[in-house]
This record gives C-alpha cells, sequence and structure tokens, in this order.
C-alpha cells in the first residue's frame, strides 16, 4: 500500500474555491466514510483548513485511488469535477509524506512557520480516528509529520520568525485604520482601539488572546454560544455580546475579527451599514476594519463597498506584500532549519522501511541459527550423565553467544546497505549463503504485517 495525496490550497485555488471545497462537521465524516470505502482505498484522514482541503489515503492503486478521490471532493463540494480539477494536485509514497510533513511544519501555509497547522493535523488524524478510517500507515505518516513539526517548534526560532494568520491579518489592518505595526505606540499597535471578535474556537481565542497581547483597549466576543463566548471573554478580561444583535458592538468596535465555522454569511452589508448610521455623526465615519479569517467567509464582499469600511480577507493575507511584513516572516535561516529536519525525519522513515524490508529475512536467519543450536544441544544431552546438567546449562549460554556474536555483524550490516543501490543483492546473498527457506522468510513476513489496532498506531505523537 502507498500514501496518496489529493488537494488544493491557497497556492492551487481562489478563496472562492477553498470556501466550496472545505469540508467539516457532519459533511467532513461523510467524506471520509465514502473515501475509505472507495476502491483501492485502505483509510483517509481529510485536513480541511481556511488554506487547504486536503484528502490523504492509503491506496493500492495510484490511477485508481486518483480517480476515486476526485469524484469524490467534487461530490461533497459541489464543484463539478472539470471546474475544480485545474485546482488539485497530486502527490504519491515519498512526495506524499514529504508534502505532509511540511504541511505539518507550517511550510506550506500562506503565512510561512505559522503553527496553527500543527493541532490542525492532530485534529484531523483524531477525527479519522474516531471514524475508524486511519490505517495504520497512515497513522505511523501523521505520528512522524506530528513529531517533525514538534521538533520544528522546539529546535529551531520558527515560532518567533514565523507569524500566523492573525498576526498578519491585524497587521494588514492596523495599515488600513493608519497604524502601522512596526514603531507602534510602546504599550501596543492595538492601544486605543477597541476589537470585536466574532466566534470562539481555536481561530477566534488566538485572535483575542493576540488582540489582548498587542495593548486593545477592549474586547467583545460575540458567538452562538453564550458559556463560550463568556470564557474567552473572560480570559482577556472582555465583555460578550449576542451574535443575533451585533449591529451595536460593531459601532462601538474599530477592528472586527471574524471567524467562525458558519456555513454562510455572519455580516451581511445590510448590517454594517446600519452601524455606519450609529458611527457617523457629524461628517465621514470613523474608519472600521472587518478581518475576515473565515472558511468560508462570514463577512459579505459588498460591506468592502461601504464608505469608510475596509475589508481584510484571506485573499488579501496571500496577494501581500512581504517587504512590509518582514518583521512577521520566517526568517530564512529558521526555514532552512525546518527543511533540514523533515528531511532528517523522511530520511529516517525510509531507512527504517528499508531495514523493515529485510528483517524478514534476518528473523529467518536468527531462527535456523537457534534451531542448530537447538539440535546440538540436544545431541549433546543424550552422551552426557545426569550429574553434568549444570555442565549443559553452561554449554547451552555459550553456543547461544557465540552464535549472537557471529550474526551480530551481517545482519545489522544488511540492514544498512538495504537503502544503497543494488540493496536488494545483498539480503539475496544472505539467503543464499544460508541456505534459507524461502517460505520461512514469507511467513515472518505475513505475521510482520498482520493488521494492528489503528487507535495506537501513533498515539505517543497525538
Amino acid at each position: 500500500m502507498s500514501v496518496l495525496v489529493v488537494g488544493l490550497s491557497h497556492k492551487s485555488a481562489s478563496v472562492g474555491v477553498l470556501e466550496r471545497a472545505v469540508v467539516s462537521g457532519d459533511a467532513l465524516g461523510k467524506l471520509l466514510r465514502d473515501v475509505s470505502q472507495a476502491p483501492n482505498v485502505a483509510g483517509a484522514f481529510v485536513v480541511s483548513t481556511c488554506n487547504r482541503a486536503e484528502v490523504y489515503a492509503e491506496v493500492d492503486k495510484f490511477h485508481g485511488g486518483v480517480s476515486s478521490i476526485c469524484e469524490l471532493l467534487a461530490r461533497h463540494s459541489g464543484i463539478a469535477l472539470g471546474e475544480l480539477t485545474p485546482h488539485l494536485y497530486v502527490h504519491y509514497e515519498d512526495r506524499a509524506v514529504q508534502h505532509l510533513l511540511a504541511v505539518a511544519c507550517g511550510l506550506e501555509s500562506m503565512v510561512v512557520g505559522e503553527s496553527q497547522i500543527l493541532g490542525q493535523v492532530r485534529q484531523a488524524l483524531a477525527v479519522a480516528r474516531g471514524h475508524g478510517t486511519l490505517s495504520r500507515g497512515l497513522g505511523e505518516v501523521g505520528a512522524l509529520a506530528l513529531r517533525a513539526a514538534k521538533r520544528a517548534h522546539t529546535e529551531t526560532g520558527i515560532d518567533h520568525a514565523g507569524a500566523n494568520l492573525v498576526s498578519v491579518g491585524i497587521g494588514l489592518a492596523l495599515g488600513k485604520l493608519g497604524r502601522p505595526l512596526a514603531g507602534a505606540d510602546r504599550d501596543g499597535p492595538l492601544t486605543g482601539l477597541r476589537v470585536l471578535v466574532v466566534g470562539a474556537g481555536s481561530m477566534s481565542s488566538l485572535a483575542a488572546t493576540t488582540a489582548a497581547r498587542m495593548g486593545a483597549d477592549h474586547i467583545v466576543v460575540a458567538n452562538r454560544t453564550p458559556d463560550r463566548a463568556g470564557r474567552l471573554a473572560a480570559a482577556v478580561s472582555g465583555s460578550t455580546a449576542d451574535l443575533a444583535s451585533m449591529a451595536g458592538p460593531i459601532a462601538d468596535s474599530d477592528l472586527v475579527i471574524s471567524c467562525t465555522g458558519a456555513a454562510g454569511i455572519v455580516i451581511s452589508a445590510d448590517l454594517v451599514a446600519e452601524t455606519l448610521r450609529e458611527r457617523g455623526g457629524e461628517g465621514a465615519p470613523r474608519p472600521l476594519v472587518l478581518l475576515d479569517l473565515a472558511m468560508p467567509r462570514d463577512v459579505e464582499a459588498a460591506v468592502g463597498d461601504l464608505p469608510g469600511v475596509d475589508v481584510v480577507g484571506l485573499e488579501s493575507l496571500g496577494e501581500r506584500d512581504e517587504p512590509d511584513l518582514a518583521g512577521l516572516a520566517a526568517r530564512d535561516a529558521d526555514v532552512a532549519a525546518v527543511r533540514a529536519i523533515v528531511a532528517e525525519e523522511f530520511a529516517a522513515r525510509v531507512s527504517a522501511i528499508q531495514a523493515a524490508r529485510v528483517a524478514p529475512t534476518v528473523v529467518a536467519l536468527r531462527a535456523k541459527a537457534a534451531k542448530v543450536v537447538d539440535v546440538e544441544l540436544a545431541r549433546l544431552a543424550g552422551r552426557l550423565r545426569p550429574e553434568d546438567h549444570r555442565t549443559l546449562s553452561e554449554v547451552d549460554r555459550a553456543m547461544r553467544r557465540v552464535v549472537d556474536k557471529l550474526l551480530h555483524a551481517p545482519t545489522v550490516r544488511v540492514k544498512e546497505l538495504a537503502g544503497s543501490p543494488g540493496g536488494d543483492s545483498y539480503e539475496d546473498a544472505l539467503r543464499v549463503l544460508f541456505d534459507l527457506d524461502p517460505a520461512v522468510v514469507a511467513a515472518v513476513t505475513q505475521a510482520d504485517t498482520a493488521p494492528v489496532d489503528a487507535d495506537a498506531a501513533g498515539k505517543e505523537e497525538m
């Protein structure tokens, strides 16, 4: 079985296409079920964020797997296959594994180095495990990706060099408000500004805490569930608002950050137009910026056409001018260090796979050697007197130590050489030199690949 990924991201599709392709909740469960039950597919998990929608699958046939997944993505997104296909990319086997590692480490994110993707990949694996679609192979690859990402965030400065979408979005919003992020008030770039956060999920929590850290005068949280809004507001010493009555809170705000999981528009042009009348007073209303980090979008596109109102959406982040965000972008040295970790972890996986490939031959060799020792000890035991039993025990231990020492070097070496050019020939030579029965080697291989509890795969890294 091989790993296959089919997906689209901010690099291959517009925000409009991405927000139609995103899957969550019950729709995600249905997609997982349908993909895992498709021909040629043994397991699947889906990474679906505001930047990407990717299906990872373990397949036994490349073309059959690609065809099934593309059709299912089109069906579940409601996008015609012919319209969706130009935005899709496909990675297979080693390239698929390397892609997942890079994604988990934040190297493929809209803002390189952002750390949210690590939690999103972890959640994608957990959801697949909960639905019973995470195969053993995918569980192992997922655990590898999480381990690489954890190393990236603990062994490099990517956390400090890389910015998350919220930080970058607030930076762009401050520019719209005429307050550059760099060189802002010593108390924080949001000092003197009131912020409304719409939503109370992980992205909204990050938005609220970031706004608080940047010195916002007051933070209001509006959410469908009052309890969650209350907990988040309390964490940032803010207050709450009713999601159904946001005209007042929006009118009082300078910056609105919206990142809900709603399927439709949350902030309409009519609602914002109503708030402008409350904010207006004499002359033009004071500036209002709405930062829309939701996928699909929360803020109606027409809001940006209202006087004194700017909308910063995900497409704005994709079009940002990097030199203006130099202080937020990941430094080249940190990115290079993370890429080195990805390469190292991938190389370790390749070595482990190669070693595992020759392991049945090594096991069969040691089993044959043990059998030879057993036969010789049995023959010797028949010739010794009963009182020589202690001597036989010493001989037993000595013979097994000799065999272990003789076999140690060739078995270790054949594992090391397995990944070199012509590595198969070393394994073949071992079988021929020691006259190993191919049926025994095959039996060991079958035992080694027996199914395991998918819930245990990668549990340490979860």
